[in-house]
This record gives C-alpha cells, structure tokens and sequence, in this order.
C-alpha cells in the first residue's frame, strides 16, 4: 500500500467508526424519549397505546382512590376540562395531593383509556410546579408568574428566601460572638 492508500484507510475507518458511534447514540435517545401531554392535548391528538409519554397536569379533586396494596386511582385534570384517569402501582411521593401539580410517566395499555403510570412526580414546595405544566399554563394564559400562591395567602416567592438569609446572617453574627469571647 502506498502512503495515501494508508491515509485513506486510516480516514475511512475513523469516519466510520463516528458514524456507527452516532447512530448507536441517537437510537438510545429515540427509546427513551417520552412526549410531554396535558389532558387537553391527548384529547386534541390520541397517542397510541403502548406509546410511553409524560403526562401532566393537576391531581383532580376527589379523585384519588387507594385500592389493594399500593395501587393507587386518581385523575389528571388541566384547565381546558378533560380529566385523564391514571393508575399507580408503587409508593406515592410525601408531597402528592390533590389540586397540585403532578407529572406522570408511562403509557396506555392496549383497548383502555386508563393512563398506566410507572412514575409520579409530584411539587417539592409551596411555590413549585413542574416546568412543562406551568409552560403550558402560562402560553394558555391562566398562569401568572408571582400570582398563584401569594395570592392564596401564602408566603410569597422571595419572602421565605429572605427570611433564611436573616437567620443565617444571625447565626454568623452568634458565632462571631463566641469566638470573641472565647480568644482570650
């Protein structure tokens, strides 16, 4: 082989080599991939069964039934009206209610309209809900940034951040004293 013949080779098999390593990468993406819905659009756009998706929204009122073991029965509403009902086998996060904001993931099984969850997440805090939720909310214009719990009477967000920083500039200002007094 002459000196190009080999630089050719060396060349093709690096790019061959990308490529493969490309495509593995972009088929372990497409297999775990899972759409974001709200009610409202599953009603627009059926998914088909067996297509893992997220589904989000807010838990409905009254909705959640404990059946045997952990299964659990509750209902994912969204502004628009449409109600999805989701079932759960498993432990549900501390901070699950119903009215709050939740972000299921799995699919539908074949010949039902029950949404079979695998994962529940649920708000970590007063001021919290999940990104795609509140995005979908605002562009539908029924959330407002800074509205929501503030002005239901609770602590508005900011307030209880500022509160902690005056508790930890007190705890300095304590300990500060301390060493003072202990130096002699």
């Amino acid at each position: 082989m002459t000196r190009k013949q080999k630089r050719l080779t060396v060349i093709a098999g690096g790019m061959s080599f990308i490529l493969v390593a490309v495509l593995l990468v972009m088929f372990a993406f497409s297999q775990s991939v899972a759409y974001f819905y709200m009610p409202g659009d599953l009603a627009k756009t059926p998914v088909a069964p067996g297509t893992r998706i997220r589904l989000g929204g807010l838990v409905g009122e009254g909705s959640v039934m404990r059946g045997e073991g952990s299964v659990v029965r509750f209902a994912v509403t969204d502004p628009s009206g449409q109600i999805v009902n989701v079932r759960y086998q498993g432990i549900l996060p501390d901070l699950f209610r119903e009215g709050q904001g939740v972000v299921t993931e799995g699919a539908f099984e074949t010949g039902s309209t029950v949404f079979t969850a695998d994962t529940v997440l649920a708000k970590h805090d007063e001021t919290y809900m999940p990104k795609e939720v509140a995005d979908r909310l605002k562009a539908q214009g029924l959330w407002e940034e800074g509205k929501g719990p503030a002005s239901q009477g609770e602590v508005p967000q900011g307030a209880e951040a500022k509160g902690e920083a005056k508790a930890q500039e007190a705890k300095g200002q304590e300990v500060q004293a301390r060493e003072t007094r202990a130096t002699p």
